[in-house]
């Protein structure tokens, strides 16, 4: 079996489909976080899917870098650079979450409310080392990196561009979580979730159409130049 590098591109592209739907799916009916909803079945559930969403989202936006790599230049790159480390790190977290915060929620659970409520645009009463930060340069990454990397695809114009104005201005929208409190901020991960959807299909719909055949010129093609004398 031979793998083409069209076939890598399509499964890239299936992989930001992918996380897309998982993005919006895990926001639905999503239970308020706490130290009790932490010690659940359901949030180790939740917690593993963001986990597979965030490798997902790695995988879709280095497919999509790479498909574009002449077009979106060191805007792209800079873009796909940041927006990746912001999954990076998101990743972490989700893995921090569902392995460490439940072994903590008995001993702990003055930290690990402290976390969830830094995880989710609040203030932590307490100490929690290193987590403040590293939700802070993952909130950065993110959001500057969702930004510039639309801004590349859609400056790029293969990809449905739609679709990249969604995506810079869907990261974009975050930073307003912590401004406004009274809207649940699970409503902000919906349109990141339908620009990876997208952007996913494009990516794997633009694979799959294979290229215009260049027709023979009727004038060249008349002119035999065996028969010419």
């Amino acid at each position: 079996m031979t793998i083409t590098t069209s076939q890598l591109t399509r499964a890239a592209g299936l992989c930001a489909v992918a996380a897309g739907l998982l993005f919006i799916g895990v926001q639905i009916n999503h239970p308020h976080l706490d130290v009790t909803f932490v010690t659940t079945t359901e949030w180790t559930v939740r917690q593993t899917v963001k986990v597979l969403m965030a490798a997902l989202s790695l995988t879709g936006i280095t497919g999509m870098y790479l498909r574009h790599v002449k077009q979106i230049g060191v805007l792209g790159l800079l873009g796909c650079v940041l927006f990746g480390v912001g999954y990076l790190i998101m990743m972490s977290i989700e893995v921090v979450g569902a392995v460490v915060l439940p072994s903590l929620a008995h001993s702990a659970p003055g930290y690990v409310n402290d976390v969830l409520a830094v995880a989710t645009g609040g203030h932590a009463t307490g100490d929690i080392g290193l987590m403040q930060p590293l939700n802070l340069v993952s909130g950065i990454t993110y959001l500057g990196g969702g930004l510039i990397f639309g801004i590349a695809l859609f400056r790029a114009n293969i990809l449905a561009r739609w679709a990249a104005v969604l995506l810079a201005s869907g990261t974009l929208a975050t930073i307003a979580i912590p401004l406004l409190p009274q809207i649940n901020e699970r409503l902000f991960a919906l349109p990141t979730g339908v620009a990876l959807v997208g952007l996913g299909y494009s990516l794997w719909r633009e694979q799959r159409i294979p290229a215009a055949r260049p027709m023979p010129s009727p004038v060249s093609s008349q002119l035999d130049p065996a028969g010419t004398q």
